[in-house]
């Protein structure tokens, strides 16, 4: 064989290993994302966009797995319990990753412990919104109307111990109302509580409230971020109404500590990429959310900043489950 010959060989020989190695699977196995919220919210819709996309991209099957139950801590208990050979992700939001074990003697997991941050995916803002039949447009006016309606004055929250419970104690004390605080099964009940009238004042997810909002059937008087909302800018911050409060969240995907690292750094890598894809912030933003394309690094950053944000809050309310 003359040296064409083998360099010829060796050169197909190494194209052949490129392309099996392109084409083999990332992961040695197929992968679960959980959520431990139901089917239809807000998580699930961003557990399903990165499925979808990391299924393409791995080429492994990827699958959603909704765990309810327990305001999301029953997905956190069965992820952290995961066998350390089975490729296992879980959506955590404030609720599951920051609150929870501040407020419950044994929440059954300890989040910087028993998790590895893989990447942050997306953030929201509260919302405040009103029923139709209060009669007010104005986050003044719905304060004049609590002062004035102590009797009906009560703030529904998607559920009890969640975030958006601690952001409308902030939002009653900083308003100088008093309010008792319901907390509801899931944003579901909620919403439709709201439009009924059988609650008249909720805080929950901007995106949540949203499509509501624009069929009339409620009212957004105030959003919890430091900026208006690209997706409805006519709707003014509670800083600009006079109340110095935001009010935001995140979904971030979680890894038991149990993964082996190798695993968890390539997982981090394709969902940073998947999030930078077009397609994907097209499908973020269609949502009406905000897409996140972070490093484990960032998003370690991203939760340590939160937590010192929301400790003190969660702990000096004196909230006890």
């Amino acid at each position: 064989m003359n040296r064409r010959n083998i360099f010829l060989g060796a050169a197909l020989a190494l194209s052949g290993a490129l392309a099996f190695a392109q084409a083999a699977p990332a992961l040695d196995g197929p992968l679960r994302i959980v959520s431990g919220y139901a089917p239809g919210g807000s998580t699930d819709r961003v557990a399903r966009i990165v499925a979808d996309k990391l299924q393409a991209k791995l080429g492994v099957p990827v699958v959603v797995e909704n765990k309810t139950g327990a305001g999301g801590r029953l997905a956190a208990q069965q992820v952290k319990n995961t066998p350390a050979n089975q490729n296992v992700l879980m959506v955590g939001n404030p609720a599951v990753m920051v609150v929870a074990p501040l407020v419950f003697k044994d929440a059954g997991y300890d989040p910087q412990r028993d998790f590895v941050p893989v990447s942050h995916v997306n953030d929201y803002d509260f919302g405040l919104a009103v029923a139709t039949a209060v009669p007010v447009k104005e986050l003044s006016h719905l304060i004049a109307w609590m002062r004035a309606n102590p009797e009906k004055s009560n703030f529904g929250v998607p559920a009890t111990g969640s975030l958006p419970h601690f952001f409308a104690l902030m939002t009653g004390e900083k308003a100088g109302v008093k309010a008792e605080v319901v907390g509801y099964r899931g944003s579901g009940p909620l919403i439709t509580d709201l439009i009924g009238g059988q609650v008249p004042v909720a805080f929950d997810t901007f995106e949540t409230l949203l499509p509501q909002h624009e069929g009339g059937k409620l009212r957004i008087l105030a959003i919890g971020g430091e900026k208006r909302s690209p997706y409805a800018p006519q709707i003014p911050t509670l800083k600009e109404q006079g109340l110095n409060l935001v009010g935001t969240g995140w979904n971030a995907l979680f890894a038991p500590a149990s993964m082996p690292k190798e695993k968890v750094d390539l997982l981090s890598k394709a969902i940073h990429e998947v999030m930078r894809d077009p397609d994907t912030v097209k499908k973020f933003n269609d949502a009406k959310m905000t897409p996140v394309a972070a490093t484990q690094a960032q998003t370690r950053a991203m939760l340590d900043a939160y937590r010192k944000q929301w400790a003190p809050v969660v702990q000096q309310s004196g909230y006890t489950p």
